[in-house]
């Protein structure tokens, strides 16, 4: 008998497949307008599914992680877990980078390439003036934490849950009630996380078929050897968080990503982490991960641990170089590199997010920053990918980290 999770795992993947045929037969046999409509009216499914999704990530961020922190007790604990949490986050982000920026000076897939700048870049690039490090900082903390929950600033929520948290633990007892609501609280939204899963085939028919009927499958054959070599280094970098999660858990690691499929599989045909993230606490949970790390770890990792998004990032920028014939020696490389890092914290929630820091970022270094143009049209095809991996690296990170906190049950 199907367990209810591998049934909606088929439901997914059937959903796919679909997907892609209805999609082609659009393209192919509706003239260009008619076929803009029908896509853009394909496309509301994959929004309900993903508002349902926003609807409850803030009230579930705040709730587990307030009783995570409570339950740590003391601020030794939670500077302990914290720190554990942003050395692994910081090392994995640098050899994501580092990835990207290896393989596209090695493969150089930008070199000699004539594209067509296609797309409006407007609003990717009217997000990009407010890029500073000034401004960076000051958005870390919420000047409101209803203004933060109601535009889903997961970092702002995780700021102002952890002030909380640490205030419930340090009066003890007095918090007791307000730690038991919350702890009710969490359980309601994650019972409520079963029902909304139950809308991802819709979702992810509508995103996949919404986009193959505007590009076609013909955008892949030309942009075939940046997708290839970009897909390449994703392969290259879940091996190395692969073995790197193996040498922490061993032989549990087979166990973890049998756990993590179906989240994997939804972050990939959604182009978003972030819809995950629900499924993922739970998933962690029952792998064995205690809810205390991982209502602390895994909204961070949604933050500092975007493994997929880091890659993708010099991979794109230097592309984007190649292309217009720049030439950058390698000071300058790491140096984009170093601004990357620092820039593409606290990005989960935005929308192509990855494409407005890449934007930002051809600015600082002379780069034309309308090449983002030129990698619009398959953005969507690279984003499955990203998403899948950014869940991949926080899921293994949750766990490492509960590891070495000697917190992971069998």
């Amino acid at each position: 008998m199907m367990s209810r999770t591998n049934r909606l795992t088929l439901w997914i993947l059937i959903a796919m497949v679909i997907g892609i045929g209805v999609g082609y037969a659009m393209h192919v046999g509706m003239e260009e307008a008619t076929r803009g409509e029908v896509a853009n009216n394909l496309k509301i499914l994959t929004d309900i599914f993903l508002r349902l999704v926003k609807m409850i990530i803030a009230p579930l961020v705040f709730s587990t992680l307030v009783v995570g922190i409570a339950k740590l007790g003391d601020m030794r604990t939670v500077g302990r877990v914290g720190g554990r949490a942003l050395l692994w986050f910081m090392s994995a982000s640098l050899i994501s980078l580092l990835l990207g920026m290896v393989l596209v000076n090695f493969l150089q897939p930008g070199v000699g390439l004539h594209l067509e700048a296609s797309g409006d870049v407007a609003d990717v690039i009217g997000k990009t003036q407010s890029f500073t490090l000034k401004d960076f900082i000051a958005h870390l903390f919420p000047k409101s934490v209803v203004e933060a929950m109601a535009t889903n600033e997961v970092l702002q929520i995780v700021v102002f849950s952890i002030f909380f948290g640490v205030a419930c633990a340090s009066i003890g007892d007095y918090a007791m009630p307000v730690v038991k609501l919350l702890e009710s609280v969490s359980h309601v939204i994650l019972k409520m996380v079963g029902y909304v899963m139950n809308f991802a085939p819709l979702g992810v028919f509508g995103a996949i078929a919404a986009v193959i009927a505007i590009h076609g499958l013909g955008v892949l054959s030309t942009y075939a050897v940046y997708i290839g070599q970009f897909y390449l280094g994703l392969a290259v970098l879940w091996l190395i968080l692969l073995a790197a999660g193996y040498l922490f858990l061993g032989r549990r690691m087979k166990e973890l990503l049998r756990r993590i499929f179906q989240p994997i599989t939804i972050a990939f045909s959604t182009t978003s982490s972030e819809a995950v993230m629900p499924k993922l606490m739970e998933e962690l949970e029952r792998f064995g991960c205690k809810d205390r790390v991982v209502s602390f770890v895994l909204p961070l990792g949604y933050s500092f641990n975007l493994d997929g998004s880091m890659m993708y990032m010099t991979f794109a920028s230097l592309f984007i170089a190649q292309v217009y014939g720049i030439h950058m020696d390698f000071g300058t490389q790491l140096t984009m590199l170093l601004t990357l890092m620092l820039t593409s914290k606290g990005i989960a929630g935005v929308p192509r997010a990855s494409l407005v820091v890449v934007a930002a970022t051809l600015g600082m270094f002379g780069v034309p920053v309308e090449g983002i143009a030129l990698i619009l049209p398959i953005d969507h095809f690279c984003d499955m990918g990203r998403s899948a991996t950014n869940v991949v690296g926080n899921a293994i990170a949750t766990s490492v980290v509960s590891k070495w906190e000697g917190d992971l049950g069998h």
